[in-house]
């Protein structure tokens, strides 16, 4: 059984989702404000967080925010219609994904469905590490190293950089990196393969604006120099 946390203050909404995903055979905690939220998350582990960006304490970014420093569970964002700026910021928090309100819930049980395929564990032949100067990923634990330091990556980081690295050299362009680590169905558009790949320099790279892992060949793509 998939445990899902549904968080926004408005009580009719989260009533709604709650029996929506209770009939798929889902467990459902709620919450209506950004504490209560954040304490769930962190005396619980959820498969994915339903999270509205309008909340009364904290709100959804900076929950997402926190929540990203202790846990790397798949995140969609809840934002108003038509405000791109929610959208970017939700990305930059830690956010996998976002819907827009007003929505269909069976859009929104559709969506969590995929990111939970797409994050469930795979099975794999044999553990494989890989490693390349400074950099060392375990593709097994889903954990990477810079310099011996443990890095903390979401999901999506991780997946990017997994792709490249298993790829060196190679050039992806940033429509065929939205369809191969987040999915064909997956709404959004390139800026969030920009956002994920700034986010993962920051947190690789000593010198973002000089990186040494992840490349950009202008006009192209991005790649990862071995």
């Amino acid at each position: 059984m998939k445990k899902v946390l549904v968080v926004d203050d408005e009580k009719s909404i989260v009533k709604g989702i709650k029996f929506s995903l209770e009939q798929d055979d889902m467990q459902v905690d709620v919450a209506y404000d950004g504490e209560e939220a954040l304490s769930l998350a962190k005396e619980n582990n959820y498969d994915i967080i339903l999270l509205d960006i309008m909340l009364p304490g904290f709100t959804g970014l900076e929950v997402c925010q926190m929540v990203r420093e202790f846990s790397d569970v798949p995140i969609i964002m809840l934002t108003a219609k038509g405000d791109d700026m929610d959208k970017i910021l939700g990305l930059e928090y830690g956010a996998d994904d976002y819907i827009t309100k007003p929505f269909n819930i069976l859009e929104v049980k559709a969506r969590i469905k995929a990111i939970i395929r797409r994050t469930a564990p795979k099975p794999k032949e044999a553990a494989k590490v890989i490693e390349s100067g400074d950099l060392k990923l375990d593709c097994e634990s889903r954990r990477v190293y810079v310099a011996g330091k443990e890095i903390n990556l979401t999901a999506k980081e991780f997946e990017l950089l997994e792709l490249l690295v298993l790829n060196p050299n190679k050039v992806y362009g940033r429509e065929a990196l939205l369809k191969l680590v987040w999915g064909n169905d997956y709404p959004g558009d390139v800026r969030t393969v920009d956002v994920h790949i700034r986010r993962l320099r920051e947190k690789i790279e000593q010198k973002p604006s000089e990186p040494k892992y992840v490349h950009t060949k202008w006009g192209v793509g991005y790649y990862y120099n071995k």
